[in-house]
């Protein structure tokens, strides 16, 4: 599970890692905690710090510019919380907005989350022609974005103030 993350040394979000991951870097000096779970610690024979939620690099790390987060039936659910967007149950499935019988891609602006049951209902008819009604319109997040959201809903209300998303 990746639960901590990133920054670059200019506090930009880079990825998320897995707590060990994170504890390594701290430890060999690559790395400063920016914030940290309240009540977790991470224990040694010699080492007694906290279990980091955020860290930074110490060192700036060129990334390629990356113009678009990659889609994904995953990156779909954790974009919308898993929560349908014809009815706000909770989803399992992603549904295409304009089917792929109809053309439909697999793309950010056509897929949302759906229940099973809305889905099957849904069929192979868009919105409109099934007589359902969107309760949000599907969105592209940034990179950064889908990074954030990647880290949980419970996470994100802990995360500091600046690192808020941009879209929502």
């Amino acid at each position: 599970m990746r639960d901590t993350l990133v920054l670059n040394a200019s506090f930009e979000p880079l990825s998320t890692v897995t707590l060990n991951r994170a504890v390594v870097l701290v430890l060999q000096d690559k790395a400063v905690v920016e914030q940290a779970h309240p009540e977790l610690r991470m224990r040694g024979a010699a080492v007694d710090i906290p279990a980091p939620r955020v860290i930074r690099l110490c060192q700036y790390v060129r990334v390629p510019f990356r113009r678009r987060a990659p889609w994904s039936r995953r990156g779909v659910l954790v974009r919308d919380r898993h929560r349908c967007a014809y009815c706000g149950r909770r989803a399992t499935t992603v549904d295409h907005v304009v089917p792929r019988s109809q053309g439909g891609q697999d793309t950010w602006l056509n897929t949302v989350a759906a229940c099973a049951e809305d889905n099957h209902r849904k069929a192979d008819r868009t919105p409109e022609e099934a007589g359902m009604a969107l309760l949000r319109q599907p969105f592209e997040p940034t990179p950064a974005d889908a990074m954030l959201l990647a880290l949980g809903q419970e996470d994100l209300s802990a995360l500091p103030d600046w690192l808020a998303l941009d879209a929502a």
